[in-house]
Formats: structure tokens, sequence, C-alpha cells
């Protein structure tokens, strides 16, 4: 069924369903609503101008329209918008009139394959991968065509795999091993993070994470890219195993100074949501904390009864004993510290 909905500053035609499918004539998923008002928060945070901007899985359109719409004056040089589907394509033509964009000559409709879009282009400011499934089909021409200084941003639904329900799909498609535990998430946003960087360091290029996260069914980074041989050696130093799982990124997912930046420019001037506001506060709290993966206080007090802390008062005593602390947005029961583990568990006794 076919009905006009608001998303952000947009007014868009869609193909609603009780059921999201990738069958739909055009694809389009109201749950991503977020995963869109964040890309639209994180470019208003980094206030970049004359960006030219590739969605090239964009269905309906709405993405690129509402970065057309919400994104600050002279910020979108030129913008792609793509899809594959013919349908789509009719489609994006119609809500771009819907919004008033109908013949502006900075935009582009194609219906063509997404690699092919990016491959016969001189290259995008801003790139959006945003797949029903796995990115990995993408990465190559994305990473190609990504310009220094650009950032990439990377959606994967296919979490099964990345969390360790099929470890063996995860070692074929991401050439790392998950591992399926309390800390699944994070160790799955970071395989990701790591097969990202593997095919932008054959171009020489860095892809260094700047803001990421977990949502129930899908992981999402953004990169900003740099160049250069130095950049890219550093980059992968920081490959490793973690907690049995990997190879995969450990350096931070975020950068502290963009965490706060988005934070508080959702709560001022973008009006945003309960949920995002809460997301963004958690990732404030937990950028500001330099360490790879958490501690889930009820796997390390299992045993103890009901005996086990907080964890607020877990946080607070580990602050008062001179380590950085927060909770972490991947799980309730999760905290990220500075202190050891050896440590934290003298300190639950």
């Amino acid at each position: 069924m076919r009905t006009v909905i608001t998303e952000g500053r947009a007014k868009v035609e869609e193909f609603l369903s009780p059921k999201i499918s990738k069958e739909l004539p055009v694809f389009y998923n109201p749950a991503m609503a977020l995963n869109r008002d964040i890309s639209v928060l994180l470019l208003r945070a980094l206030g970049k101008k004359r960006m030219r901007v590739a969605d090239i899985l964009a269905g309906s359109g709405v993405r690129g329209i509402r970065l057309l719409r919400e994104l600050g004056k002279g910020a979108i040089e030129s913008m792609a918008i793509n899809d594959g589907s013919k349908d789509a394509a009719r489609l994006i033509k119609k809500n771009l009139i819907l919004n008033g964009l109908g013949g502006n000559k900075k935009i582009t409709v194609m219906n063509k394959d997404a690699n092919l879009v990016l491959l016969e282009s001189s290259g995008f400011d801003y790139i959006d991968v945003d797949p029903f499934g796995s990115p990995v089909p993408f990465l190559d021409a994305a990473c190609r065509r990504i310009s220094g200084g650009g950032i990439l941003a990377v959606t994967a639904t296919d979490t099964a795999p990345l969390c360790g329900t099929y470890p063996k799909t995860c070692r074929r498609r991401y050439w790392a091993a998950p591992k399926k535990c309390g800390m699944m998430h994070e160790l799955g946003l970071r395989i990701l993070i790591r097969r990202v960087q593997l095919i932008g360091a054959q171009y020489e290029k860095s892809l260094v994470p700047v803001f990421c996260y977990a949502r129930e069914h899908y992981f999402r980074a953004f990169f900003a890219c740099g160049r250069g041989n130095a950049a890219v050696d550093e980059m992968m130093e920081r490959h490793g195993m973690l907690d049995g799982a990997g190879p995969l990124w450990l350096g931070p997912l975020w950068e502290p100074a963009l965490a706060k930046k988005m934070d508080a420019l959702a709560r001022k001037e973008v009006k945003a949501g309960k949920e995002m506001i809460r997301l963004l506060d958690l990732i404030r709290e937990e950028a500001d904390v330099p360490a790879a993966g958490f501690h889930d206080i009820h796997e390390l007090g299992r045993g103890r009864g009901r005996n086990i802390p907080s964890r607020e008062q877990l946080i607070s005593a580990i602050r008062k004993a001179g380590y950085r602390a927060s909770g972490t947005h991947f799980k309730g029961e999760g905290i990220r510290t500075t202190m050891p583990q050896e440590k934290l568990l003298a300190l639950m006794q």
C-alpha cells in the first residue's frame, strides 16, 4: 500500500507493509529512521561544505531528500541518488517533486548497479552504503571512490554472522572469527570495521571510525578517510584479538568531541526523540573511556547470588578508585572501564 509519510523534514511516498521485506516494490524500513536521523546529525555536527554525496542504495530516496532539506546552506554541491530498481528510480523522482526539489540541477537520479555508480564517478565526499543484508559487495567500490577527508557510512544488517550465530559465514564474509557472548555486538561491529579498513588499505586509504553504534538488528559505522601509507600502517597496527574474537579493530569507536557535539546538537537544535537522546547520551559517556570491550556485570557476578552491586554503584566506585568508567549502549548490564578486570572483580567483592 502506498502512503505519504513524514520523516524529518521530508515528505515521501512509500510502500508500507505489516511485514518489512526486500520483496516490496520499493524497499522502505520505518525502523531505520533513527539510522537516517543520525546520518543527518553527524553531517550537521561536522559542518562540511560543498560535499559531493552518493546514496547508492536509495530505495524511495528518503535519506538523500533529508540530507538536502536538513543540512545547512552550501553543505551539498552535488548528489547522486541511485537504486537498481526502476520502480524506485521513478518513486525517487516523484518524491523529489513532492519536496520541491524536482529539476534541481545538483541532483542526479540514477537507475544503475550501485557499484557502477561509484566506479564511473570521479569520487565523493560522503558515500552511504546501507544495504538489505551485508555491505561487503559494495565496499571495494566505495573505498575506491571515497575522497580524502571524506566520510564513508556503512550499515550491516547481517548481525547473525557477525555476532557468532553463523561463525563460518562470518569467516568467509568478514575474514574473522566472531564470538557469541555478552559482548557479541561490540565484537561484531569491530569485525565489520576491520573488514572495511582492509579494503581501504589496498588503496592507501586509512578509514578510521568517528562514530559507530549497534541497534537490535543492524550495525552502523562512519569512517573518516585519510591517505598515505603511514596512516594506513598506523591503522592496521590496531588490529588484533579481543576476548577470543577477531582479528578486529581495537581502536576507538568514537571521536569524543564529535560525540559530544552530536549530543548537544540533538538537544538544542534537532529536537530529537527520547530514543535518540538516550543513545547519544550513552555514547557520549563511553566515548570518553579509552577501552576496547566492556564487562558484563552479570557474567562477572555469576555464582554470587543476589550480592551483585548495581551498575551505577560499580561505576561510582570505579571512578572513586581513579579509573574511567561508563555504561555502554551495547548492553544494559555492561560497564566500559579502564580498570583491569582483576581489580574490578576485587571491587565487586
